[in-house]
């Protein structure tokens, strides 16, 4: 198991020290997979805007939900088109009053609903978070929010997790995967930013953060899909340098970390450790682990037996180290 832990450490020539799980739960960790991997639906749904998502007039995209078949069998459904984003909420059995904000991935083009949402839920659930998966709307669509029409609905989310019955609003993370670790960096860095067109002020910042295998830069080491998706085909240097979030760390963000696979071929190493390095100009309390394999995408499911699947305990210990996490 390869990783970086140590903050302090220069992004080049690392001292790598492995990290060991802490168990935290009565069953072993081969059954709480398994059930994080069972095809259970959420306890609740979860509107974002009742009255309808703001900015549609122009929008006529038809919402589609697709299956896409694999070598395993499991559950593996996107969705394009988003018209009716939403919260899925994971209800634990026995909620200690943290919350989770799930961001999943799909290169700005679609959102996954179960290897980077519906699986992340389950397994954090049972650890007596209750954790709420993100269908966001999505850039190319027509909103009038443009590229900020996904942050406008994290930002949304935010605020509608914290009003939940038994939800301490001073106890709510945020995880986002791929271009969804985009998105979540984006409300990390960006959460104050006025986009609520009811001009609703109230906090939007995650109390922590994690970004899994994120898009970060639209530079040099971009991901070409996410960065098409979100900004054209053309983007002025201008949006090119707005929606790199390794220009926008800033000293007031919560404490965040960074997981990343060096192996990664679809979004590049260099996304994480630019973010991990911006966040330790910016004096924000963070950790960086990098894994030596992994790839992209990983999640829960391809990573059952390799080092990186230690990734949600290591989250969850971090979590626990600051105050925001605590054992069912």
């Amino acid at each position: 198991m390869t990783m970086l832990t140590d903050r302090r450490a220069l992004l080049a020539g690392l001292s790598l020290t492995p990290v060991a799980a802490c168990a935290t739960a009565s069953v072993p960790a081969s059954n709480e997979l398994e059930a994080a991997l069972r095809d259970t639906p959420p306890d609740a749904i979860i509107p974002l805007w009742p009255n309808g998502a703001p900015g549609g007039e122009n929008v006529s995209v038809v919402e589609e939900e697709i299956a896409r078949p694999n070598a395993e069998g499991l559950p593996d459904r996107i969705v394009r088109y988003v018209r009716t984003p939403h919260l899925s909420m994971f209800r634990p059995a026995r909620a200690n009053g943290a919350a989770l904000l799930i961001v999943p991935g799909g290169g700005y083009r679609h959102v996954v609903i179960d290897k980077e949402g519906y699986e992340a839920a389950r397994w954090f659930a049972a650890r007596g978070i209750t954790s709420y998966v993100l269908r966001y709307r999505l850039p190319g669509d027509g909103w009038a929010a443009g590229a900020e029409v996904s942050l406008q609905d994290a930002q949304r989310a935010m605020r509608v997790i914290r009003a939940q019955a038994g939800i301490d609003p001073a106890r709510v993370a945020s995880i986002g995967f791929s271009a969804g670790g985009h998105v979540a960096a984006s409300l990390a860095t960006r959460f104050d930013l006025p986009l609520a067109p009811d001009g609703d002020t109230s906090n939007a910042k995650p109390d922590i953060s994690c970004f899994m295998y994120p898009v970060i830069t639209m530079g040099a080491g971009a991901h070409a899909g996410s960065r098409s998706y979100l900004l054209g085909e053309n983007p002025s240097a201008e949006a090119l340098a707005r929606y790199s979030l390794e220009n926008h760390a800033r000293a007031d963000m919560s404490p965040t970390m960074v997981i990343h696979a060096g192996d990664d071929e679809a979004v590049p190493l260099g996304n994480g450790l630019a973010m991990y390095e911006a966040l330790r100009r910016a004096s924000v309390r963070s950790e960086l682990h990098v894994f030596e394999e992994g790839g992209h995408g990983f999640g829960l499911r391809f990573v059952r037996d390799k080092p990186a699947g230690i990734w949600p305990q290591l989250f969850f210990n971090w979590g626990q180290r600051h105050e925001i996490f605590v054992s069912a």
